[in-house]
């Protein structure tokens, strides 16, 4: 990448990866082995997103509707998780990455909540990059805690109702101490959010692809990154402010 494209890369990347299953039948292979194959395509894309200065990665991996999927699924992706957080530990130590995870605790294994616990301050302190892993995790979710959270602390008197506007709001989401989401990606052909990061995503933008999860590479990667440094991004304006404030600048 050239330094101009390097000036115009997301700072916060979020990756809804879907298709495995797919990718299993595609292949003719055995049920799960879609997901262990899409496990291992994780590795290479963190290891990029740092290599080019992403600042934030956050990758959807489980959902709060993926618990009503079948139970041998299930099963097989809190074993993944387990798994993928006792392989990540070694990587972000070496690659200065910290570790998160977003989402619903209160469903998981009191085993994978404490390796989960465990991971976050093993990795508190690196400052490459951020890695989230989304688990147990809706956006509806994550804004219905927020609202939860404020409506207690306003009944403990630390805030008046009046203070409540979108900057305090943001203060009680997840992430809220990374950049918003700029570029939102979508693998294996489906056309919408599926309920991932709807407050924190708010002014990403898009990039939907056929490509199936396990199929996915760093060349696409890239691709979509040169896709997002050549979108206009305006955030209401005009492009002819937009135009105009580049000049100025």
């Amino acid at each position: 990448m050239t330094s101009q494209e390097e000036q115009l890369l997301p700072q916060h990347v979020a990756i809804i990866m879907d298709g495995n299953n797919r990718f299993a039948k595609k292949n003719q292979m055995q049920k799960g082995d879609g997901h262990r194959e899409g496990k291992n395509v994780l590795d290479p894309i963190v290891e990029h997103c740092k290599k080019v200065g992403i600042r934030a990665l956050t990758v959807f991996a489980f959902s709060s509707e993926n618990w009503n999927r079948p139970q041998y699924e299930v099963d097989l992706l809190m074993k993944l998780l387990e798994e993928t957080i006792h392989e990540q530990l070694p990587r972000m130590e070496k690659f200065n990455i910290a570790l998160r995870f977003i989402g619903d605790r209160s469903r998981l294994s009191n085993e994978l909540r404490d390796l989960m616990q465990y991971a976050e301050q093993k990795t508190a302190a690196y400052s490459s990059m951020t890695l989230t892993i989304a688990i147990s995790y809706g956006g509806m979710w994550d804004m219905a805690q927020a609202a939860k959270m404020i409506a207690q602390d306003a009944l403990a008197g630390k805030l008046q109702a009046d203070q409540i506007n979108v900057d305090l709001f943001d203060k009680y989401v997840s992430l809220n101490d990374l950049p918003a989401v700029d570029l939102l990606i979508r693998t294996g052909g489906d056309y919408r959010l599926s309920n991932f990061l709807l407050w924190q995503a708010a002014y990403a933008e898009l990039y939907f692809t056929d490509t199936l999860w396990p199929e996915f590479t760093i060349e696409e990667l890239d691709h979509a990154f040169r896709v997002f440094s050549g979108r206009e991004r305006r955030f209401g304006k005009t492009s002819e402010q937009i135009q105009q404030a580049k000049i100025e600048n």
